[in-house]
This record gives structure tokens, C-alpha cells and sequence, in this order.
């Protein structure tokens, strides 16, 4: 196979465009036409490869669908409009009333807001667990477990769990292991080695080239018998591994309308291009910016894998190819200290969303995990003395300068409680 940057920028459909296009051009229409009554037969019941409606299929999302197997090892790709249409297509594939998942409270706000509060009314039992401990998830699952849940590194706590020793234990219990692996790509971390059953990814954020369009994808690895799966285990007789892709495109996600636009495709075929670029630049900036911070005299602590002190530093080394992500977060004094350092940045863009082109900076506590009391924010690991910072690909002096400046320009405080701890 050639390396990934090669085939990021030649990969997907090798069909001839009319006029000799280099990349595929957008399909912006909602029906193609059909030659006969026959062949409109067949492709709506799946036997012909054609396209007939584009919330169902569209020729520029398969362009990049195909472009993204090419990346993950021939993986079924099916891509959607968000990163939270691709989590909520996949559980909704496989779960039900009366069933249980298995997972974290270290997620993204969003994610666990779906399990708990969106799914729960309807059925689905979340049970979460020390995802860093195999044992007790494996103690948790039970016959009506219908996933493992898991996050290759989790926002903003940045804990790092052994996804191939949570894949065994999947694998001993039967039941398929999804893995979000939005904040690292398949680029640093190949989720079919490890043995993911289904990754999921929002594509907003690395992959569209500097958070161009909102988009998602859902990656089946081809890992998993889906025999094994209550919802899909008839569909398996006759659909065999594509029992999975067959549920999302025939029922669940044609039903629920969650279809990736064509413009969006082509922005994010076009952010695939650059992709390995824009990551190592990331990952080296906030590796500096994350060394800075551990020395700034304001700095309570700073929470980067990267970090020889980290407790996460040993696998994340191990499973992301010695790159440790473009987020890290830091500790001040209190909440009003933080809004301060916000406020006085002016390179840096007081702004959500992660792996941007530019340098992001948001308070958590305060804004993604807004919806939640202090007694489950406590329970997530969401401080209110936390800033998370997304690093872009500007030059690192500058972000560094920034920091610096918005630092020292904080009010004098008698006890600043300097520590490297690291969670």
C-alpha cells in the first residue's frame, strides 16, 4: 500500500471524468435520471450501482466515501452531515429499547447529552466505566450490551484508554467496539489494526482543511461478525459483513435524512489532500506551546499527553506513532482568571469546534459542558479553572508570544498554587 499522503491526494474513484477533470466535480443535483423503468428497479432495491436520489447516494460524497476506504484499509464508508449524525446513525443501527451501551463519562458534552438525555427516553441504558480499566469494562457488559463506546483521546479531559485491549475484550464478549476517533485520525492511529469493529468521525474538524463545512463519517472495519448483533443478525444472512452499511443505507440513515451536501465532499476531498501536513504541524506546535505552559509561573497545570508527566504520555506515544494530538488544556487560578487570559489573547480566536487551521481557545466548564450541573461536571472532569486550547498551523512563536502576553497581563494573585500535576 503506498503511503498515506499518496494516497490522500491520489486515492478514491479512478474513473475518467468527460472532460478530463483532475478531481471529481460537484454533483449538485437531487435525482439522476434512469435509462428505463428496469433500471430504476434494481438500483432502488440495491443490485445496481447507480445513483437515484442524493439524500441516499450522490456521486461526489462516494468520490470522497471511496477516498476515505482507500485511507483505512478498504473499510465500508459511509459519510454524513455531522459527527454527531454519524454517532447517532450508528447506535440507532444497533441498539434499542431495552439495551444498554457501554462507555465513559469522559466524552464530548454532545455525546454523552445524546446517550443520556436524548436516547434514555426511548430506552437505551448507558453504563459508564473507568474506560482506562479492561476489567471493569468487561465487568459491565451483559447480553443486552449492543456496544462499547470509546474515544481515542477524549475532549477535553485527554485521557488516552488501550483501544486494542478494550477490542479484545469486545472481541471475547461479542458485542462490536465503536471508537470516535476524531481527535487523532486514521492518519495517527489505524483503528482497523487495533481491532474497531465501527470508527466514527466528524469530519468538521481535521479532515475538511480548516473547518470549511460541518460533515461526519462511519467507518466499518470490517472486524466484527455481525451475526452477532441482535438488530442485524437476519440482515447478516443475506447481506454478510455489509449487514451493517446495508441497515445505515437502507433503513436508518436513508430514514433519518442525516446525508452529507456534495459541496461538503468535495471541500473535505480537498482537506484530505493536506491532511498529513496540517496534523504534524498541529501536533509539533502544541507539543512547544504545551512545554511553554509547564513553565509559566501562572500555570497550575497542564494536561497534554505529550508530556513526559502525563500518566496517558506511555500509550498515547504507543498508539498514535509518537504525535499526541492538536489539543491541550491548562489550569489557572479560577474561573475569573481564565475569562481574563481569554480575553487579553489576540492572535488566538475565542471561539468552539477543534483542529482548526487557526489556534482556538474556549473555557469548557462554561460554554460545551454549559447544560450541566457542578456535581456532573465534577463527575466528567470539567473544571472551572480549565482552558482548553485547539493549536492550529500558524507559527508557533506567535502562539507562544500570545500566551505569554495574555499571561503576564494578569492581575497579581498572592498564592498562584504553581504545580505540574498532570490527570
Amino acid at each position: 500500500m503506498s503511503a498515506f499522503a499518496t494516497v490522500a491526494v491520489q486515492g478514491g474513484t479512478k474513473n475518467a471524468d468527460t472532460h478530463g477533470a483532475l478531481r471529481a466535480p460537484i454533483y449538485d443535483s437531487v435525482a439522476f435520471e434512469h435509462p428505463d423503468a428496469r433500471s430504476m428497479q434494481l438500483t432502488f432495491e440495491g443490485k445496481k450501482p447507480a445513483h437515484a436520489y442524493s439524500r441516499i447516494t450522490n456521486p461526489t460524497v462516494s468520490d470522497f466515501e471511496q477516498r476515505i476506504s482507500s485511507l483505512c484499509g478498504g473499510g465500508f464508508v459511509l459519510a454524513v452531515s455531522s459527527g454527531m449524525a454519524a454517532i447517532s446513525n450508528t447506535i440507532l443501527a444497533l441498539a434499542g429499547a431495552d439495551t444498554n451501551i457501554v462507555t465513559s463519562r469522559n466524552l464530548f458534552g454532545n455525546t454523552l447529552s445524546l446517550f443520556q438525555k436524548t436516547l434514555a427516553p426511548w430506552g437505551l441504558e448507558t453504563r459508564c466505566v473507568d474506560m482506562t480499566d479492561s476489567s471493569a469494562v468487561a465487568a459491565a457488559i451483559d447480553g443486552e450490551t449492543r456496544a462499547v463506546f470509546l474515544e481515542s483521546m477524549t475532549n477535553p479531559q485527554l485521557e488516552v484508554a488501550d483501544c486494542t485491549a478494550i477490542a479484545g475484550v469486545c472481541r471475547d464478549k461479542g458485542v462490536p467496539l465503536i471508537l470516535d476517533n476524531t481527535v487523532m485520525t486514521p492518519y495517527l492511529f489505524d483503528c482497523r489494526k487495533a481491532g474497531v469493529a465501527i470508527e466514527v468521525i466528524s469530519s468538521t474538524k481535521y479532515i475538511s482543511g480548516g473547518a470549511t463545512t460541518i460533515g461526519g463519517l462511519i467507518i466499518d472495519h470490517r472486524t466484527f461478525d455481525w451475526n452477532n448483533a441482535p438488530r442485524l443478525a437476519e440482515r447478516a444472512e443475506k447481506f454478510g459483513p455489509m449487514a451493517f452499511l446495508s441497515s445505515l443505507r437502507q433503513e436508518v440513515y436513508r430514514n433519518l435524512g442525516a446525508c452529507m451536501a456534495p459541496q461538503t465532499a468535495y471541500l473535505h476531498t480537498l482537506g484530505l489532500e493536506t491532511l498529513e501536513m496540517r496534523i504534524e504541524k498541529s501536533c509539533a506546535n502544541a507539543m512547544a506551546i504545551a512545554r511553554f505552559l509547564s513553565d509559566h509561573p501562572r500555570v497550575r497545570g497542564v494536561h497534554y499527553p505529550g508530556l513526559e508527566s502525563s500518566k496517558f504520555h506511555a500509550i498515547s506515544n504507543r498508539q498514535f506513532k509518537g504525535r499526541h494530538g492538536g489539543i491541550l488544556t491548562f489550569d489557572l487560578e479560577s474561573q475569573e482568571t481564565c475569562f481574563a487570559l481569554i480575553d487579553a489573547l489576540q492572535l488566538i480566536r475565542r471561539a468552539t469546534n477543534i483542529n482548526d487551521n487557526k489556534s482556538l481557545i474556549i473555557h469548557p466548564a462554561s460554554t460545551i459542558f454549559a447544560e450541566y450541573n457542578e456535581r456532573e461536571k465534577e463527575a466528567m472532569a470539567v473544571r472551572a479553572t480549565t482552558i482548553r486550547l485547539s493549536v492550529g498551523i500558524e507559527e508557533c512563536e506567535d502562539i507562544i508570544a500570545d500566551l505569554a502576553s495574555g499571561l503576564d497581563s494578569l492581575p497579581d494573585v498572592k498564592d498562584h498554587g504553581v504545580s505540574s500535576y498532570q490527570e
